[in-house]
């Protein structure tokens, strides 16, 4: 049975990502990069299977109840609904090829009808590098450190709220599925376990798709003809035009912290919810944010950061901890809850955008190795135009 068999089977922003691109830069195109990041992990002898799995990928269509639910969410529109009725990945903007001794994906083609590539294919090397290397899975030992974290998380108290964002480098398809069902039969379900960013599993559970952007909505601004020092801020200002306050939480970290905090003036802190915090220290961005919302004369309570960076169950706990009496708090954990095995070490594998408009971009994290550019002259003005201000 194929790996991806629903082209619901995605994170949900990167439909609400494809719906501002729809409606704002239907004309944009961009290419993305596959890195492994685990330097002992040789993925060549997959590549085959990589291949027909992405070829089965481009024939889905998304079925009518698909649509329906999607339909159902408010801040869907009409029209976009009627573009993905349409829609059919196009193979063709998928190479697949070895180089340097290394597996190689690229995609490249309209950023409205490439954007959806990146979780199905993450999720489809994932799976088939585990097929391999883990015969016999401990089912019985990922169920016990499942039911570890239900316990911790219900021990917390209301305040401890979790989402699953774990889809592109979950064990498999049919894990997340099992997992999900568990937590949304505990205790801690609508509690502390608050939603998942996998659209197919919001639907089939019935529990709340979580999502807003990616860090590729403000990289591409780096290349649509803005000065490159408004670029965050245009990308940041088309989300609300599209949005009007649904989808409130924005990225924080994708030009660095203060970067961002520089751009998040009193506007958009007012306009949005709150941010997400993915790269760096957790501690030093979150006082970073608290302090840039109090100078701003906003209560921090009133506002939310959502962790998303590598977190377990234990750091998150910390987290709240430290800020849970200061400003909301919740988190997206990620391979830790979807990959979580005794016998198993998660490999770290990425696709990222690399080039908009066939100008390079590049995310300036505050993690450097998170970072990735086939530029290094760009990045490097990239670096004096955000941290010389």
């Amino acid at each position: 049975m194929p790996i991806i068999n629903s082209l619901l089977d995605n994170d949900l922003y990167k439909f609400t990502m494809q719906q501002v691109v729809l409606h704002h830069f239907p004309e944009i195109d961009v290419e993305y990069k596959f890195k492994c990041r685990t330097p002992e992990v040789n993925l060549l002898p997959y590549i085959d299977e990589i291949r027909e799995e992405v070829d089965f990928l481009c024939k889905l269509r998304f079925s009518k109840d698909e649509l329906e639910y999607l339909q159902s969410l408010p801040f869907i529109k009409k029209d976009f609904i009627d573009f993905l009725q349409l829609l059919q990945l196009n193979r063709e903007h998928v190479k697949i090829y070895e180089e340097d001794k290394e597996l190689q994906i690229r995609i490249a083609g309209p950023w409205f009808l490439t954007i959806l590539f990146e979780v199905p294919i993450l999720a489809i090397v994932n799976e088939i590098y585990f097929n391999h290397h883990v015969i016999k899975p401990d089912y019985d030992g990922a169920i016990a450190r499942l039911q570890e974290k239900i316990e911790l998380s219900y021990s917390l108290g209301n305040n401890y709220r979790f989402a699953d964002f774990g889809t592109r480098r979950r064990f498999s398809f049919e894990w997340q599925r099992n997992l999900l069902k568990i937590l949304v039969q505990s205790k801690i379900n609508k509690r502390n376990f608050v939603g998942t960013s996998n659209v197919f599993f919001a639907k089939e559970f019935d529990i709340k798709p979580i999502g807003t952007m990616a860090h590729e909505f403000i990289q591409a601004g780096q290349a649509i003809g803005v000065r490159l020092v408004d670029s965050q801020k245009y990308m940041l200002q088309k989300w609300v035009d599209e949005y009007r306050g649904d989808l409130g939480i924005a990225l924080s970290d994708t030009l660095g912290i203060d970067a961002f905090l520089r751009d998040f003036d009193k506007y958009f802190a007012k306009l949005y919810d709150g941010v997400r915090q993915d790269s760096g220290d957790p501690i030093e961005s979150c006082e970073k944010i608290i302090k840039h919302y109090q100078n701003l004369n906003i209560d921090p309570k009133t506002k939310v950061v959502i962790f998303s960076d590598g977190l377990d169950f234990e750091r998150a706990k910390s987290l709240l901890t430290t800020f849970g009496d200061r400003i909301g708090v919740s988190f997206g954990i990620g391979t830790n809850l979807t990959n979580d095995f005794p016998e198993t070490k998660p490999i770290q594998i990425v696709i990222k955008m690399v080039r908009c408009n066939h100008q390079p971009v590049a995310k300036i994290s505050d993690t450097p190795e998170k970072g990735m550019c086939e530029d290094v002259q760009y990045l490097n003005y990239l670096k004096r135009v955000f941290t010389s201000q």
